[in-house]
């Protein structure tokens, strides 16, 4: 299951939304080994893509660096759908490379600024997912 606080959830929403149509992505880090999301850091989508994301390879290595000099690693790691449900795609399992992250994803398809929206987490380890609760808090 994925515990999430209220924030963080509506930090993730907030940027599919902004990025839409293109598909917005980014990672939520948290203190190595604690399972536990807390700093949200929104990343851009090179591919500038609405049915596509690819993190900058510069940003990504400065985002692990300062990961490492932190003592976090990635907790969530989040995209959005712009036009599909909230299901890793083909192309998202293949670059599936966190076992231990819960892979997140938005749908924005056929919403306006209100709503509605889909908001799902999964484990992708090894090609296999497998969809988890997501239970939102309001502090951890």
């Amino acid at each position: 299951m994925l515990t999430i606080t209220q924030a963080l959830y509506d930090q993730i929403v907030a940027h599919a939304r902004a990025d839409h149509p293109d598909e917005a992505c980014g990672v939520v880090a948290g203190p190595a080994g604690s399972g536990r999301p807390e700093r949200f850091v929104p990343m851009l989508n090179a591919a500038r893509s609405p049915t596509f994301y690819e993190f900058d390879s510069t940003d990504l290595f400065k985002l692990y660096r300062d990961m490492d000099d932190r003592d976090e690693e990635p907790v969530v790691i989040y995209h959005s759908h712009t036009a599909t449900e909230a299901y890793p795609s083909r192309t998202d399992i293949g670059l599936a490379s966190e076992p231990g992250a819960h892979y997140v994803l938005v749908s924005t398809a056929d919403t306006d600024d209100a709503g509605p929206f889909q908001f799902r987490s999964y484990r992708i380890v090894d090609g296999v997912v497998t969809e988890e609760d997501v239970r939102v808090v309001e502090a951890y």
